[in-house]
């Protein structure tokens, strides 16, 4: 579960992203790096984003891009699964 109550920026996200998950030393803290770790993602993972209500009023058209990157990172890497958990 990644709780994305509260965030207020870009920068907070990725904060999160980094607290949560087990991501490599060279991730790059953008929407690019992060499809690189989910797509290259040996290991299954279940990803749930839950709270995101503050993420979504703050930064809409970032979370819409997330919400696509992860639609798309499902499609190419089949140990992975991502729930946007409905507020």
């Amino acid at each position: 579960r990644i709780d994305l109550t509260g965030i207020g920026s870009r920068s907070e996200l990725h904060d999160r992203l980094q607290e949560a998950l087990p991501l490599p030393v060279w991730y790059g803290r953008n929407l690019d790096a992060f499809y690189d770790c989910l797509t290259e993602q040996a290991e299954e993972w279940n990803l749930t984003f839950c709270g995101t209500g503050d993420a979504d009023a703050v930064l809409p058209a970032y979370m819409d891009a997330l919400r696509r990157l992860c639609r798309a990172a499902q499609a190419e890497n089949d140990r992975l699964r991502v729930t946007f958990e409905q507020e």
